[in-house]
């Protein structure tokens, strides 16, 4: 017999992937994404469509996260379906919404669902949306309608989705809708989002008070481009504080962190208003100082040369494969929020279409989260993003992060050997040296030499 090194996960681990209703179900016509695509702004060229069709048949992919033994799902509401108009319920789109999750149930996997991931309805968008305080009331309005409608099939709720990517491809880089180009005006966004959450928060602790309730944050690694150089230093420093960490300190604290607290005002009532830090995590920024940027914050972002990387996407948008980045991003954010809640991996992937980096990235990825863990840093669950390929927002079909491959024309799908390796860890619990070995079996060393001796166990085989 031979020892066989195994990085083994904690009893309950949450074991998953991640989707979204816009990118998934197809024939959405009612929010500003699909106004957004009749206007011409996804770089392909592409419209959405039937997308992967789940609003008919969204049971052909829960059946395939079940034969992977995933134990959870997370998906999205689509708020201008249950919404349509201002104070009109569709009643018909909570069904099926019902008809989803009680499928789930019946799986055996748990459903997360998030209920804002970047689309809003078009007269809420046509109101100013997110950027109007006054507004906040009608996502509030949704909230507790909606979960009063689904609350005896889920109890693992995500009010809002990145926040801090909705405000700023929307109002600050100007690549998502509205379209904006104005840092205060994006922090304005963010501020009332956020705001939002909180006061979803108690609207939904007010239905269902044994509800899981969170929200998800992206976070990206900023590093200096020459680390030694103070003006890359400040820069990347600048960068990761916008995006990263005020946000972060505003939903711990209420109050933003300088620069972004000379542009709005505190949040009411934030502290204690989450279950749970929802962690999205898929790349880092090298970021080079360039007096020429101020819309960059003088800092211009880059790729490292030779570094393993995403599919580019049409903008160039996916970078570097990173698996370092996430246990760095876990370990900052336990030591700015003292550890006071539970973490999950809500969304981690790899923009890969031929699959031949994804199972690499998984297993390094997972390895860093085992560390993690091994830390004391409380992670209960890991989310792949995402289950199936979908429509990736401005890039369209042109980026494919799905475990299983889909072919938008025919809806056929191929599981891609990644579905497989994901599988065959969720069943198990753990990464073992079988599963890097059959594969990536060059990522053997750099899986298990990423942690310490004491770190992992070795069983025999």
């Amino acid at each position: 017999m031979a020892n066989q090194r195994v990085l083994r996960f904690p009893t309950g681990f949450l074991w998953g992937a991640a989707t979204s209703s816009y990118q998934c179900e197809g024939g959405n016509t009612n929010s500003q994404w699909y106004r957004w695509e009749q206007e011409g702004h996804i770089l392909t060229g592409e419209h959405c469509g039937a997308a992967d069709n789940w609003w008919q048949n969204a049971e052909r992919d829960f059946n395939l996260a079940e034969q992977m033994e995933n134990n959870v799902l997370r998906l999205s509401i689509e708020w201008s379906r249950v919404e349509p108009q201002e104070g009109q319920w569709d009643n018909a789109a909570l069904d099926r919404y019902r008809a989803m999750l009680l499928d789930l149930r019946r799986r055996h996997i748990q459903p997360v669902v998030t209920l804002h991931h970047f689309t809003d309805p078009l007269w809420f968008a046509d109101r100013d949306g997110f950027a109007s305080a006054s507004n906040i009331r009608y996502f509030v309005r949704y909230v507790a309608h909606t979960v009063q409608a689904l609350r005896d099939l889920c109890d693992f709720w995500i009010t809002v989705n990145e926040p801090n990517v909705y405000a700023t491809e929307g109002y600050a880089f100007g690549v998502f809708p509205p379209g904006e180009r104005n840092v205060v005006r994006a922090l304005q966004v963010l501020r009332n989002i956020m705001q939002a959450h909180v006061e979803a928060f108690y609207a939904i602790r007010r239905n269902q008070p044994a509800a899981q309730i969170g929200n998800c944050l992206h976070y990206r690694v900023f590093d200096p481009a020459l680390k030694f150089f103070p003006p890359d230093r400040g820069v990347a420093s600048l960068q990761e504080t916008l995006f990263n960490w005020s946000p972060l300190q505003a939903a711990e604290t209420g109050r933003f962190p300088f620069p972004a607290s000379m542009a709005v005002a505190p949040i009411a009532h934030a502290a204690g208003t989450r279950d749970f830090h929802g962690i999205n995590y898929y790349t880092r920024d090298m970021v080079r100082f360039d007096p020429t940027a101020p819309s960059d914050l003088f800092g211009r972002r880059f790729v490292r040369k030779n570094a393993s990387r995403n599919d580019p996407g049409v903008d160039g948008s996916f970078g570097e494969i990173y698996p370092t980045g996430l246990y760095r991003i876990l370990k900052a954010v336990y030591q700015r929020t003292r550890g006071n809640k539970p973490f999950y991996i809500t969304e981690n992937g790899f923009s890969d279409a031929k699959d031949d980096r994804r199972p690499r990235a998984i297993l390094e990825h997972l390895a860093m989260v085992h560390r993690a863990i091994q830390e004391g840093i409380p992670v209960r669950g890991y989310l792949h993003w995402s289950l199936i390929d979908n429509f990736e927002w401005n890039n369209g079909w042109a980026v494919r992060f799905g475990l299983i491959e889909v072919d938008p024309q025919t809806q056929r799908r191929i599981p891609r050997p990644s579905a497989s390796m994901f599988g065959e860890i969720c069943r198990a619990n753990a990464v073992t040296e079988a599963i890097v070995e059959r594969f990536a079996p060059d990522a053997v060393e750099s899986v298990f030499s990423s942690v310490s001796d004491q770190s992992f166990r070795k069983v025999a085989v």
